[in-house]
């Protein structure tokens, strides 16, 4: 009882205690209550693309401190009045151009000395594209936008590598129970192809019958009464896929479990 009632006394003085400049303090420590909105927020996209079986990343050049001429997501400092989903898409589109991507929230970094101007804390956001698709254009204080092979990546800006790493092992966890391949395949493709970018994702192999009797039993493809063309090879079957069931998979989730071979 004594316990609550002191809460109860901490928590009246805590929204009592206003000063003419209009500042509020913790009432035990006194320290000023606004001091703790002194922080930053940003925002940092890894946006994924698939070319010719590698998995990529798109990073800026940057051509401003702090870390200038470093490689760096595209990220920025989200506004004292910006909602902060709207501002990952605006930062997006002012550094390389690129809108209109679905974007994905999936985790915060918030370490104290993350940046060198002071305490601010990120929200990584992930996307997977067709980087053919999309031709990124550097603006703004981007001096040049690439696409980086994800095992082949230069020196990143801040924490940048951390974050990359934390995104790609999120995409590789949702890999296996959300389906991917809409986004980075063309519309008609084989299953080899398909193969090929799982392993690519995961950086693993599969065993070729087993992947291929797990992805047809999810009734996610409809084969094509086509196949492929101007091939050295015996032509392979095209699929593409059921738009329907793969928003409904994509809903409810299934459990991608494989026979696994070494990488």
């Amino acid at each position: 009882m004594r316990e609550y009632s002191r809460i109860f006394e901490v928590t009246k003085l805590q929204l009592q205690l206003m000063n003419k400049k209009n500042k509020y303090f913790l009432s035990e420590n006194n320290i000023p209550f606004q001091d703790f909105f002194h922080f930053g927020l940003s925002a940092d996209c890894a946006v994924f693309g698939y070319h010719n079986g590698e998995v990529r990343v798109l990073l800026i050049e940057r051509d401003a401190e702090p870390f200038k001429g470093l490689w760096a997501l595209p990220g920025d400092l989200v506004g004292l009045h910006e909602d902060l989903d709207e501002a990952a898409e605006k930062i997006l589109k002012n550094l390389t151009g690129l809108e209109n991507i679905f974007m994905e929230q999936f985790h915060s970094f918030a370490t104290v000395d993350r940046h060198p101007a002071g305490r601010v804390t990120t929200v990584g956001y992930y996307s997977l594209v067709k980087s053919d698709n999309h031709e990124p254009a550097a603006s703004s204080w981007a001096k040049s936008t690439q696409w980086f092979n994800i095992n082949k990546l230069p020196k990143l800006a801040f924490d940048h590598e951390c974050i990359l790493d934390k995104g790609i092992r999120t995409l590789q966890r949702r890999v296996l129970y959300r389906p991917v391949g809409f986004e980075l395949l063309p519309e008609k493709f084989t299953l080899a192809e398909l193969q090929d970018l799982y392993e690519a994702l995961l950086g693993t192999s599969f065993d070729k019958p087993n992947f291929r009797k797990k992805i047809l039993s999810m009734d996610l493809l409809v084969q094509l009464k086509e196949v492929q063309t101007n091939v050295s090879h015996r032509p392979a079957k095209l699929f593409k896929f059921d738009e329907t069931r793969y928003r409904q998979l994509r809903k409810e989730g299934f459990a991608f479990d494989l026979s696994v071979k070494s990488a």
